[in-house]
């Protein structure tokens, strides 16, 4: 099949003789006449009904005729119309339509156009066939040339093509709504490329080429999709070069003109596509995509300059189109006066053409009103009237009468020529006349262009508050230091905008009884001003570098979607946002495939900052919409109504930014860098231009700063801050579990462990399952559920860094009492079970670590009225200063203290009652004459919770493992010092810390498990001095001692006939140790209530002195270093007083 060839043009040089012809330089009077006679169209015919481009199209006929059907002389401009009228007709596309098309197609909204897709293609694809059959069936029957089929049907192709630039110039002048404008605009575009389609097609058929159906499909589809594909890759090259321009807005307005014309020609003479369609794509993808890439001054610049070129190529286009149809007329008087009746067949094609329009408007109506938007019947019939005619069809109907001019060509003769151009030209000029000049009467007459009820009461509104801004201004104002004071009642004369400003004395919310109607249409009115607001606010942010050019994208266009829905729905512009914020499913494909972690952790990390920098902005915008929308309405129903709408949409936000500071604090930090960098650079540029329109600095100065300025803005861009993710051995090292451990047992350890990220909304393990290792949470946070356990008294069921999840469960060989889901992203090392008993079989000492540790969560799972609320470091020092842990055999009683907890990890008992019930692990146990309220339990009794019970007593059935927790605090250790903060916090909220990278967790100590009798230098017994053990940092435990307090006297073996008692440190121990206090009080202060009783068999806080002696006393002189605890990041040491005089010293 034959490609879609250039319609031929011979390129004449007009009847004039060669030398006595004009000079090419005669062009320019007509450009600079014509630039005139747009001047003084727009400017006389401003205000009035009349479209300044129907002026200009009465003008151009007028000065053809005088040119071609008079003897005046006009000389050089005469010249100059003679040129321009005989132009070629792919000349005169390829020089106005490229960028008429991409300026109209560039201010299309992008969201308008996704709505309105559909209903532009119909119109634009069977409106077209339909148009161009009804057409050509009409003329070949009515109209008395004796034309053949194909002859018709290339008319109705060529008069099919709603010119985009004759529609668009009139429907700017009008002011219709964003709607009517985008369908209408938008089937002009893509009506006249398939237009011109259609026509190529028969063009080449009259040429005598012959086409089967399937060579027309392959011939529109090379045509329009090829076209669509070449203007997007354009796009996408031209938008990927606009990255790489930094603050140069003529380089960067001048791309976008190159291109324009450059995809117009390679589409059109090269690949031989359709270059309107291609020019028409190119312009939308820069909609999408590059829109936001012009900032404060160049997107100005860019509106200006677009502006100005769509202006000068309209008048040039509607003179030329005037002059071009008095010259078809006058040059052919021969013709008309052998056909006179060509006049009225003129009139009648154009009612031809009109019918046509309503048939397919008529026809197409159902799917019109379906798709999109929808339509009403008024804005059908504004869609009929708006059909107008222009450029494209007059350089077609040209095409064809250049050809016909050759006189080898025996297909087209010089009359089908003449009378296409005739009928052509009489239909645009008609048209233009008629339908242009009156549709914003019609528009009038339909009621489609006056304001709505509540908006014309917040304009009344807006002027009544000029009034009282005015009144302010003039207050501040009216008293001169040189001139003296103004004239009120002059300023107000000549302020007339502000005549009748005492209308909005009333509120614009404030309806009566029968006007509760508007109530609705206010809150509608209100929603769409709101987000109008948070749209502006998003663009101030792009200019002050706080949001990037692709989160800019999204952000706008989320508030285009929840536009749609203000009259149906409240603020909905976050759900927009949901899929940008939460980790799509390819996520989970990253995970699956067992990609390098390296790249994973990258990819998530990336998409963090993407998110953190949607919710920062959502927060943001929505905080100045609301501040806005209170300053200018008050205190009103609807507006607080609005307000409150826009802060239940931020909660979600608020949320995800703080599981984000919780689990990656480092990519907030990094974030917040990069926008007070770029902020810090905007200001100080904004402060040389404002020391040079001072006078302080001169041009070259203002030049070289700027020049460093922007120089370090282009590598802030260019390469901004990056997240720098904690090394894995130092997520390892900083976990208490694995940072506790001797380094000969951690380092293979270590080795074995399997690092992942896992996503928000993933079991980490199933409730019953049997359990296959550990987990050792890094980063973010966990949330556990149970079918077996009740959490309705937990909070917060949540577990956060530096938890062992699934220890316990590895240590007694059951299932998993519990989910356990993730919460957050999270950043998690696996360790297999084996590793875990292999490990739990080396060393007694290390068997009973790991009860130890995994009685964390069994606490807070069983007991989360206690437990829940306690930071991790302030469980294990719970552990570490006031716990048991004994091992029981068959028939021994296990007995629970006043204001103690036990907790059953391994084996069965019986409760000593009457019921005897079989208590298995895990379970906790209370005493029965415990005060419940101490421990925050209901009076109806314990034995309701599942897992947990209350008895006298509890016989062992057979080997058992207790710990015991005492919440008790004598008095006299409770005075040694006083915590000012309660350590279950009243809020029911829990404590949620920050770690400097995770680094800073309280953990167990590094020797914790050396051996007894290790003997260390002094400088290594000073560096362990300093270092906080988990179980020991909040009591006055010395550091070094941990191992042997812990399992030695902590676990306390001498309770039970079944276990040997292993060898405790002596009490005359002289090695040297520091005591180490926590500042604001001890732990035990914070368990105790007023007046509480001692503790029973409690031993007294060790404080030993350098010279060995044992000595509680608060006085001694010894050194001393205060830890002081404010969260898991911040520890410090502070040497007191007496320290630094034993240092002196």
């Amino acid at each position: 099949m034959a490609p879609a060839a250039e319609v031929p043009a011979p390129r004449g040089s007009g009847n004039l003789n060669q030398n006595k012809g004009p000079s090419p330089d005669d062009a320019v009077i007509f450009f600079g006449i014509s630039l005139l006679l747009g001047i003084a169209s727009r400017h006389l015919l401003n205000g009035t009904r009349v479209p300044y481009t129907v002026a200009l199209l009465v003008l151009g006929v007028g000065l053809g005729s005088i040119e071609y059907g008079t003897n005046i002389d006009l000389g050089k401009l005469g010249a100059g119309i003679r040129l321009w009228a005989n132009i070629d007709p792919n000349l005169l596309l390829a020089v106005f339509l490229p960028a008429l098309l991409f300026e109209s197609s560039f201010l299309l909204e992008v969201h308008q156009i996704k709505k309105c897709m559909m209903q532009m293609l119909l119109l634009a694809g069977p409106g077209v066939l339909i148009s161009t059959f009804c057409l050509g069936a009409a003329v070949k029957v009515t109209f008395p040339y004796g034309w053949d089929w194909k002859t018709s049907l290339l008319l109705g192709g060529l008069l099919s093509a709603t010119d985009p630039v004759a529609v668009v110039a009139l429907l700017k002048e009008l002011g219709a709504s964003k709607k009517m404008n985008t369908i209408i605009e938008g089937e002009s575009l893509m009506n006249d490329g398939t237009a011109i389609v259609v026509f190529q097609l028969f063009y080449q058929i009259v040429m005598g080429q012959s086409f089967n159906v399937g060579e027309i499909i392959e011939f529109l589809s090379k045509v329009s999709l090829g076209a669509v594909a070449m203007g997007l890759a354009f796009g996408i090259a031209s938008v990927i070069w606009l990255g790489f321009i930094f603050n140069d807005t003529v380089i960067e307005i001048t791309l976008t003109l190159a291109v324009s014309y450059i995809a117009f020609f390679s589409a059109q003479d090269v690949a031989d596509i359709s270059g309107v369609l291609a020019v028409m794509t190119l312009g939308m993808f820069f909609a999408a995509f590059a829109r936001t890439a012009f900032k404060s001054d160049s997107q100005r610049s860019l509106h200006h300059f677009w502006e100005m070129v769509a202006y000068i190529a309209n008048t040039l286009i509607f003179i030329l189109s005037g002059v071009v149809i008095a010259d078809a007329i006058f040059h052919n008087e021969s013709h008309f006066e052998r056909h006179g009746s060509s006049w009225g067949y003129v009139m009648l094609l154009y009612v031809y053409l009109q019918l046509s329009r309503i048939l397919v408007v008529g026809c197409l109506y159902p799917f019109l009103q379906y798709f999109g938007y929808g339509i009403t019947w008024k804005e059908s019939i504004i869609l009929i009237w708006s059909g107008l005619r222009g450029t494209v069809a007059l350089a077609l109907s040209l095409s064809v009468k250049r050809n016909s001019d050759n006189l080898n060509q025996t297909i087209l003769t010089q009359e089908l020529g003449i009378l296409f151009l005739f009928l052509t030209g009489g239909v645009v000029f008609l048209t233009l006349i008629v339908n242009g000049s009156t549709v914003q009467f019609l528009l009038h007459c339909l009621g489609m262009d006056k304001l709505s009820t509540e908006k014309i009461r917040v304009l009344n509104y807006a002027k009544y508050e000029m009034r009282n801004k005015a009144l302010e201004s003039f207050g501040d104002l009216r008293d001169d230091e040189e001139l003296g004071p103004a004239d009120w009642p002059t300023i107000i004369r000549h302020i007339t905008s502000l005549n009748n400003s005492d209308e909005g004395q009333i509120h614009p919310h404030n309806v009566g009884e029968g006007e509760s109607y508007l109530q609705t249409m206010n809150l509608r009115d209100i929603r769409v001003r709101f987000l109008n607001g948070v749209q502006a606010a998003y663009w101030g942010m792009l200019d002050e570098g706080r949001i990037t050019q692709f989160t800019a994208n999204l952000l706008m266009q989320s508030v285009d979607e929840a536009m749609d829905l203000v009259a149906s729905a409240p603020l909905s512009d976050w759900k927009g946002l949901k899929s940008s914020v939460h980790f799509p499913k390819y996520y989970r494909f990253l995970q699956m495939r067992r990609f390098p972690q390296r790249l994973v952790t990258y990819f998530t990390v990336e998409r963090l900052e993407s998110a953190c920098y949607i919710c920062a902005a959502f927060l943001r915008a929505h905080r100045i919409a609301r501040r806005q929308l209170h300053d200018f309405l008050g205190e009103s129903v609807i507006a607080t109504a609005v307000i409150n709408e826009s802060n239940e949409e931020g909660e979600e936000a608020r949320k995800f930014l703080e599981d984000v500071r919780l689990a990656f604090p480092q990519v907030l930090r990094v974030v917040k860098t990069r926008q007070v960098t770029y902020s810090i650079l905007k200001h100080l540029s904004e402060y040389v231009q404002n020391l040079e329109e001072a006078g302080l600095l001169e041009e070259k100065e203002t030049f070289h700063l700027n020049d460093a300025l922007q120089t370090d803005l282009k590598k802030l861009l260019r390469n901004p801050p990056m997240v720098e993710m904690p090394k894995i051995s130092e997520l390892l090292n900083s976990h208490p579990l694995l940072g506790a451990l001797p380094s000969s047992i951690r380092e293979p350890l270590e080795n074995s462990t399997r690092e992942t990220i896992i996503l928000h909304g993933v079991n980490l393990y199933k409730e019953g399952l049997k359990p296959t290792g550990i987990w050792l949470i890094s980063i973010g946070v966990v949330k556990w559920t149970s079918k077996k356990l009740t959490n309705k008294h937990a909070s917060h069921p949540t577990f956060s860094h530096g938890t062992t999840l699934g220890l316990y469960e590895v240590l007694i060989g059951k299932a998993f009492i519990c989910d356990m889901v993730t919460d957050s992203v999270v950043h998690c090392f696996f360790i297999d079970s084996e590793k875990i008993l292999s490990l739990l079989r080396s060393d007694p000492a290390i068997e009973d670590f790991l009860w130890q540790e995994s009685v964390i969560v069994v606490a807070k799972t069983i007991l989360p009225q206690i437990f829940e609320k306690m930071t991790m470091q302030e469980l294990r020092s719970l552990i570490a200063e006031r716990s048991s842990m004994n091992i029981y055999i068959r028939g021994e009683v296990v007995e629970i203290r006043p204001r103690s907890v036990g907790f059953l990890l391994d084996g069965f008992l019986k409760t000593q009652d009457s019921t005897e019930q079989l208590i298995t692990s895990p379970a906790a146990l209370l005493s029965l004459h415990m005060e419940q309220s101490f421990i925050g339990l209901e009076s109806s009794g314990v034995n309701n919770l599942s897992f947990c019970h209350a008895a006298s007593g509890y016989q062992v059935e057979t080997k058992a493992r207790v710990i015991f927790f005492d919440l008790a605090v004598p008095e006299t250790e409770a005075s040694l010092s006083k915590r000012t903060t309660s350590w279950i916090s009243q809020s029911g909220k829990p404590h949620r810390t920050l770690s400097k990278e995770h680094a800073g967790l309280l953990s167990w100590p590094e020797n914790l498990f050396k051996g007894r009798g290790d003997h260390q230098n002094p400088k290594e017994s000073a560096k362990q001095t300093t270092s906080l053990s988990a179980y020991g940092c909040l009591a006055n435990i010395p550091s070094s001692h941990c191992r042997n307090d812990l399992m030695g006297s902590s676990v306390n073996h001498s309770h039970s006939l079944s276990y040997p008692s292993l060898p405790l440190r002596s009490v005359n121990d002289t090695r040297t140790l520091v005591s180490i206090k926590s500042e604001g009080g001890s732990l035990k202060n914070r368990l105790a209530p007023t007046g509480s009783a001692s503790r029973l068999g409690a031993d007294p806080p060790l404080q030993i002195r350098k010279d060995g002696k044992d000595n509680s006393s608060d006085e001694s002189g010894d050194e001393e270093i205060i830890v002081r605890i404010d969260s898991l990041s911040n520890l410090s040491f502070f040497q007191t007083s007496e320290t630094s005089n034993a240092q002196n010293s």
